[in-house]
């Protein structure tokens, strides 16, 4: 059994001993499968995307087709390239994704998720700088759902006064 502590001097001692452990971490790993990709599933929205990265010249294919036939709108395409922008990577990573459910703007914020956490588990060396960003954080804003008496979520039906 662990003796008691009678004084406050005990107490830092023990105190000390703990923060020290709690301080050391071990530095992160790669995760890589054994054809030297990076997989990560990316949510937002009611979307939901797989994503393998690999080293390469900047490819991005999503559910089989290119990144500017998927995602034709060029704010959707930007939202996509951001993770690369933020870590210094530009076209330096292929990326294969496929995504499901949600609308257009939620699947580009699932597989941008997605891309994000591949990266930082390919070169843990872009945690930070992905982290600051906000991109690593899973976005939980979800559609409200609709209450009885009303016509959609907060939007009350026409009040008639006669």
């Amino acid at each position: 059994m662990a003796e008691e502590i009678k004084t406050l001097e005990g107490l830092e001692a023990v105190a000390d001993g703990v923060v020290a452990e709690a301080e050391v971490e071990t530095p992160r790993e790669p995760v890589r499968d054994d054809l030297g990709r990076s997989y990560a599933t990316g949510k937002r929205k009611d979307a939901v995307a797989r994503v393998w990265i690999k080293p390469g010249s900047g490819k991005v294919s999503v559910n089989g087709k290119e990144l500017n036939k998927y995602f034709a709108r060029p704010v959707l395409q930007m939202i996509l390239r951001q993770p690369f922008t933020v870590a210094g990577v530009e076209d330096q990573f292929d990326v294969q994704a496929t995504v499901k459910g949600g609308g257009l703007s939620g699947q580009a914020g699932a597989v941008k998720h997605g891309i994000s956490k591949a990266l930082q588990l390919y070169d843990p060396a872009l945690r930070p700088a992905l982290k600051a960003a906000g991109f690593l954080t899973r976005d939980s804003r979800v559609v409200e759902r609709k209450k009885y008496g009303r016509r959609k979520a907060r939007r009350s039906f026409q009040f008639s006064k006669r």
